[in-house]
């Protein structure tokens, strides 16, 4: 059996294993990247970020011009070419894969297209029939999507957002169960090519990380849209009829509301869970006892020389954050005289709904639970005049700082451009600026930039000098 070694082994090529791959390359390592996936790239650029970003855009200038009408503006009846759509979409993320491709095909690392399985802590079986032994192994095997919660929903055909994005058709009607971002993007794009749209959530709320009152303003233009929103609520029973899939449910608290929903097509947007399939990680005494692979702040697992990054072990499915873990084990691995740890005080977060809904750092709800001396204020959009211009019906900002010395802890945008606009709270936050400091940055007039100013000069107020 051949064996190869290397300092480091990296499985998966996705975005946190070649952010890992090239870094540990970078610092003169010998490195294997061992990826077993149909395609290279990874989730977000062949099922998840970028195909559906694309496909939000196609709904939104659909959207665009049946808005155009307010302004006297009328372009005609709207044909949509869904084909043509999906065909748009597939090109563009061709070119981000291709790309990726090439980095993972002709980088300074060995490719290695096979399944790993541990047999030790330093040693590697691939599906090939090689053996692959290494001094450090960087684990960054993604997620998939996870089980429905009821059983005999697995008996009705229910698509995933992995199948969707792939899917050049236009259902007469849709439900979606959950209410996080994957389904309440998908919710919104089909909603606008004229498709009839139910979102069915178990949680009191859509989007259960944000605030109540954030949530609530994406909710409202989701039904100006035409769009049901069920939240509250507890699946019972589902079944196939003719050309209809039918889900029974009922709301928490709510006597007599049981129902049967029915629709062309039923989504699973319930979440995804880390992939640890066929790994055999108790062989290398790797815990996962969070449901994902147990990491500290340094990415280290349960076993020293043993490292993940990405939605194999969270705490968070968002890219950036995946590079940064995987650049994170990779110095780690390099330097480890000198460690480094993750860091999420500047947590970012985007759903790309219309409006966006970004937060980063505390929420109130969890500035509250942490029993944080804080103080916050908020400001619609709906009050604002570039929005109002553009049409604005929902939305606000929201920032809360430090009760003690007024510097900012989180802040909420919910609104147009809303993850655009999220980053200048987040450049303040790296910065650790005060209220009182951040009250001080000249924002042009009109621009939707200067929202921020409101709510900061509030707060500004409410802590004095």
């Amino acid at each position: 059996m051949e064996m190869l070694t290397f300092d480091a082994v990296v499985i998966g090529g996705g975005s946190a294993g070649y952010a890992a791959a090239r870094a540990l390359v970078a610092g003169g390592a010998a490195v294997a990247v061992v990826d077993s996936a149909p395609e290279l790239g990874g989730l977000c650029i062949l099922r998840g970020c970028m195909p559906t970003k694309a496909l939000l855009h196609a709904a939104e200038l659909r959207h665009a011009l049946e808005e155009a009408k307010h302004w006297g503006i009328h372009p005609g009846e709207v044909q949509i070419d869904i084909a043509a759509l999906f065909g748009r979409k597939a090109a563009l993320i061709e070119q981000f894969a291709s790309y990726r491709r090439g980095q993972l095909e002709t980088g300074k690392f060995q490719l290695l297209r096979a399944r790993a399985s541990f047999v030790d802590a330093h040693t590697l079986q691939l599906s090939d029939g090689r053996q692959v032994r290494a001094g450090h192994i960087v684990l960054a095997t993604g997620s998939k999507v996870a089980r429905l919660p009821l059983p005999v929903l697995e008996t009705i055909g229910c698509k995933t957002s992995d199948d969707l994005v792939d899917c050049a058709n236009l259902p007469a009607s849709l439900i979606v169960l959950g209410g996080g971002a994957v389904g309440l993007e998908f919710a919104q794009f089909y909603s606008r090519l004229g498709t009839r749209v139910s979102v069915i959530q178990r949680n009191p709320q859509i989007l259960r990380d944000f605030d109540v009152d954030a949530a609530a303003e994406v909710e409202k233009a989701f039904r100006r849209e035409g769009i049901e929103v069920f939240t509250g609520t507890r699946l019972l029973d589902a079944r196939k009829s003719a050309d209809q899939s039918e889900i029974f449910f009922d709301q928490v608290g709510s006597p007599g509301s049981a129902r049967w929903l029915s629709a062309e097509t039923v989504l699973h947007g319930m979440g995804r869970v880390p992939n640890l399939d066929g790994l055999n990680l108790s062989a290398a005494g790797v815990t996962c006892e969070s449901g994902g692979i147990d990491t500290n702040a340094r990415q280290q697992s349960s076993v020293d020389h043993i490292y993940a990054a990405g939605d194999c072990c969270g705490p968070y499915e968002i890219v950036h954050l995946a590079i940064q873990q995987g650049e994170v084990a990779a110095h780690n691995i390099l330097k480890p005289s000198t460690p480094r740890s993750m860091d999420y005080r500047v947590l970012l977060s985007v759903v790309f709904t219309e409006p966006q809904a970004a937060q980063v750092g505390l929420t109130e709800k969890e500035a509250k639970r942490r029993g944080l001396a804080y103080v916050a204020a908020s400001y619609p959009f709906n009050d604002h005049g570039k929005s109002m211009i553009l049409g604005c019906r929902e939305g606000l900002v929201k920032l809360i700082a430090s009760r003690a010395d007024g510097e900012i802890l989180g802040a909420t945008c919910v609104g147009p451009q809303g993850g655009e606009l999220i980053h200048e709270i987040a450049v303040a936050m790296a910065k650790r600026m005060t209220v009182h400091e951040f009250v001080q940055v000249p924002h042009y007039h009109p621009t939707l930039a200067e929202i921020w100013t409101y709510p900061a000069e509030d707060l500004a107020a409410q802590l004095g000098a």
